[in-house]
């Protein structure tokens, strides 16, 4: 199965994970939890990130960010690479860390924001690890709730926002939010391509400006190929001229296809698919 084609822009919204080598540990103990929120500290102030909500887990980290610019693989990159390398040399250890590259989900702030945010805390309570995410000492969720100072890095007024102009009420109300969600269904199951997760006019809107090369310039070309999306995918049998249109230019541009590919698959010449993909 291929992996999602890694898409930004200035604004975007993600739901990111990483993931230990091999399903190992990343977090052997509260010292490394302090480190690794230490570099995320350092990352989201040189990136100029915006960080919603935030949960550690034993194998894999969760972070729900908004990117000012364009620069999420960037940012990924320094996280990581920093951690990876504080890691193994706290614990005497040489390889890779953590597995591949990560994933992230662009998401649609209105009205999916509250419901990743949620998710992202409810992790140990999915996983068992509590039986209260206020048990959790590494995830965003008691600063959201009011019960501890949030962190400099981490931004609720957001969240708290759509809940109550007055903090106090709109905290109370985040924690009734949080906990009728324990056991819903992950938000995730409604995800476009597992790279999307929002209303079909926004996933019709990202999939329309990312035939703009300037959407994906920073992605080399070799992860484009490992990362699009099929063909089959791209070119769902009932579709709109127009709609296949754009979809041969993000073929081309955004996911690497070649000219003769994209042609082979839709039965066109390749003087056509060439000519549409230069518009």
């Amino acid at each position: 199965m291929s992996r999602p084609l890694r898409i930004t822009y200035p604004g975007a919204l993600y739901h990111i994970t990483a993931r230990g080598n091999r399903k190992s540990e990343i977090f052997l103990n509260d010292q490394d939890r302090f480190v690794f929120l230490e570099k995320l500290v350092k990352t989201i102030k040189h990136h100029n990130w915006i960080c919603h909500a935030y949960c550690l887990m034993g194998n894999h980290y969760h972070l729900l960010i908004e990117t000012i610019e364009a620069n999420l693989s960037a940012g990924m990159r320094d996280l990581n690479k920093d951690y990876s390398q504080t890691f193994n040399r706290l614990h005497d250890t040489v390889g890779h860390l953590l597995q591949g590259r990560f994933q992230a989900f662009i998401i649609e702030k209105e009205p999916y924001l509250l419901e990743v945010a949620r998710y992202t805390v409810l992790n140990p309570v999915r996983a068992h690890l509590v039986e209260h995410p206020a048990l959790w000492r590494w995830s965003s969720y008691a600063a959201t709730a009011g019960l501890i100072e949030a962190p400099s890095f981490l931004t609720t007024d957001w969240i708290l926002g759509h809940f109550s102009t007055t903090v106090s009420q709109a905290q109370k109300r985040y924690i009734e939010f949080v906990k009728v969600g324990i056991g819903a269904q992950s938000p995730f199951e409604k995800a476009e391509h597992r790279t999307i997760l929002g209303s079909p006019q926004f996933v019709g809107e990202i999939w329309e400006a990312c035939t703009k090369v300037t959407l994906i310039k920073e992605i080399p070309r070799e992860e484009r190929l490992i990362g699009r999306p099929r063909l089959e995918d791209l070119f769902p049998c009932e579709q709109t001229r127009k709609d296949r249109n754009e979809a041969v230019v993000f073929a081309r541009v955004g996911c690497g296809y070649s000219v003769a590919e994209i042609a082979r698959f839709l039965r066109m010449s390749r003087t056509y698919v060439s000519d549409l993909s230069r518009k």
